[in-house]
């Protein structure tokens, strides 16, 4: 019988001290991350929930390569992260994105570069599947938003009718305090991304990943949950979903998002054995 465990990420500050006396604050990335303990407890996870001060690098890194030691080829890991996104320029090369930006998870004590995060799934066992979500805003398209939306549409998705606000009601990092931190902590993220090395190895494991939006696009924060969580959570209805394998899970939700947020569907690694056609979270 195969296992699976998860691990929940939710932030609704960062530490100030680490981050320019910014705290980030958020108002729904905690409820995200139990409600996702939730859903994961009832279709049969062994779950770990990590709220905004215990949700630093070290401890994320921890129970992955707990997990990682953990599962063997069938088993499921469910990753899931709400809270701030953010972008560091690539500038030595550690892969080939595309943007030539890494896009970060902004954890309480730093940020979290996602190759950084491709390496702890690379740990894990071939044969093993990799499911993770991710409510959160890895853009610095922010002035593109406020171009294009009405104040109505402001009001509706981000909570506010002042375009100047949009950063401070999505789970954008400001752009202003990311380049204020990479110029802080540049050496620091380069060392990362050399430590990583190439475009690294293809991991043995089936990884897929479905993120909150575009990368140019922006992740709105709600009252009780971010849009992309409540949605997902509408769609699953406590496990009444019988819309088939993943690609239509991802399907209805987009169908039920604002144009202006578009979930990604992104898969990495092998993916075999059915992984995308199974029921969204069978273990």
């Amino acid at each position: 019988m195969a296992t699976g465990l998860s691990l929940h990420v939710g932030l609704n500050k960062v530490d100030p001290a680490k981050y320019g006396g910014w705290d980030g604050e958020l108002v729904a990335c905690e409820n995200d991350a139990n409600d996702m303990a939730r859903l994961a407890r009832e279709a049969g996870f062994d779950d770990t929930t990590l709220l905004t001060p215990d949700g630093t690098v070290e401890n994320v890194t921890a129970e992955l390569r707990k997990a990682a030691k953990r599962l063997k080829s069938g088993d499921i890991l469910l990753f899931s992260y709400s809270g701030h996104g953010g972008q560091v320029p690539n500038a030595v090369g550690s892969d080939h994105e595309p943007d030539e930006f890494d896009e970060t998870l902004v954890l309480y004590d730093r940020e979290f570069l996602d190759d950084e995060l491709y390496r702890e799934f690379g740990r894990f066992t071939k044969g093993v599947r990799i499911l993770a979500f991710l409510d959160s805003c890895h853009s610095g398209s922010g002035i593109e938003v406020r171009e294009i939306l009405s104040q109505e549409a402001m009001q509706e998705q981000f909570q506010t009718r002042d375009p100047n606000q949009i950063e401070n009601t999505s789970r954008l990092m400001p752009v202003a305090k990311q380049y204020e931190i990479y110029q802080r902590d540049k050496e620091f993220f380069q060392d990362i991304q050399r430590g990583l090395g190439g475009n690294g190895s293809e991991a043995e494991v089936s990884a897929l990943l479905i993120s909150g939006c575009q990368d140019n696009q922006l992740s709105s924060d709600g009252p009780v949950n971010g849009k992309f969580t409540g949605t997902l959570l509408e769609v699953w209805d406590g496990g009444a979903f019988r819309g088939g394998g993943y690609r239509a899970f991802h399907r209805d939700i987009l169908r039920n998002m604002p144009a202006t947020q578009s979930p990604n569907f992104y898969v990495t690694g092998r993916p075999g054995n059915g992984f995308l056609q199974q029921r969204p979270f069978t273990v």
